[in-house]
């Protein structure tokens, strides 16, 4: 039985060990990281905790709604163990009348249908030498990671105000929630779920990133550069450095998208393969959704 489950009400101990324990465990989906990036959610529970489906949902003129929150990539639905697309229907059918609208992006190990269109995320796998991974990237990439290496650039830690320092300064085109990449920044650094490198030239500092880890994913969640760092490649030499110190692992680096051409170029150009997922956007009228 799927049950609606508010979060005042959710057993967070249980929940948080299916989002651990599943066959498509993604960080977005734990309790402390939609506490900290959703205005609300509430959860669908099937039985015990044996698969949930978290719905973070706004609320606006009186109205309900879901929506994918800020630096939350996928969620849909999470299972102890492999489900039918029957159980999976299951769930989207049981989001409750009251929200009027939704829109949410489900993980890659969720079913399609009908009602839901591809978005596409770039991953590497990390199980070989740097030298073999290194082979597959593009001429252009190799010689981008040359450029930075010529500049003798360093890879050392810096600070998530710094990186939203450059962000404001060299991204005017692009609004993002800074109260939110702080606080997430704040709880994995504490919490050893990430970590924030930056790029230097010379001890200045030419833009860098912020890291998710979990379970075997590294997640490439926010990132600025100055002027002068994307010159000198400063991208390009930051992953080429992480791809180094995680060579022959089992991590998967995660790059989170793209379906913009150009930044979708980018990540490929490292060798990186689509792992696709699905997006959800339906007006709430009808009764079946699945």
């Amino acid at each position: 039985m799927i049950q609606y489950i508010k979060r005042e009400n959710l057993d967070v101990l249980k929940y948080d060990a299916c989002i651990e324990n599943s066959i498509q465990s993604r960080i977005y989906a734990f309790s402390w990281y939609l506490d900290i990036v959703a205005d609300n959610w509430d959860v669908l529970v099937l039985n015990d905790y044996e698969a949930v489906m978290p719905l973070p949902w706004k609320k606006k003129y009186f109205l309900k709604y879901v929506a994918q929150p800020y630096f939350c990539q996928q969620l849909g639905v999470f299972s102890l163990h492999n489900i039918s697309e029957e159980i999976q229907a299951s769930f989207l059918n049981k989001i409750p009348n009251k929200f009027v609208k939704i829109s949410i992006n489900m993980n890659s190990g969720n079913f399609s249908s009908s009602k839901m269109i591809e978005k596409k995320n770039y991953i590497l796998r990390l199980d070989s030498s740097h030298d073999k991974i290194f082979k597959s990237f593009s001429k252009g990439r190799k010689h981008a990671v040359k450029v930075g290496e010529k500049n003798n650039l360093q890879v050392k830690e810096t600070s998530i105000q710094k990186l939203i320092e450059i962000k404001k300064e060299f991204y005017n085109d692009i609004i993002f929630p800074e109260k939110i990449i702080k606080n997430i920044a704040d709880y994995v650094l504490k919490n050893n779920k990430g970590f924030i490198l930056g790029v230097y030239n010379d001890e200045v500092l030419l833009g860098g990133s912020l890291f998710l880890k979990s379970k075997n994913r590294i997640i490439y969640l926010f990132s600025s550069n100055t002027a002068e760092g994307k010159k000198l490649q400063a991208p390009s030499f930051l992953l080429n450095t992480i791809i180094k110190q995680h060579e022959n692992s089992n991590f998967i680096l995660d790059f989170e998208g793209s379906n913009i051409p150009n930044v979708a170029s980018f990540f490929k150009s490292f060798g990186a393969e689509n792992e696709g997922y699905y997006h959800l956007n339906y007006i709430h009228l009808l009764k079946s959704i699945s």
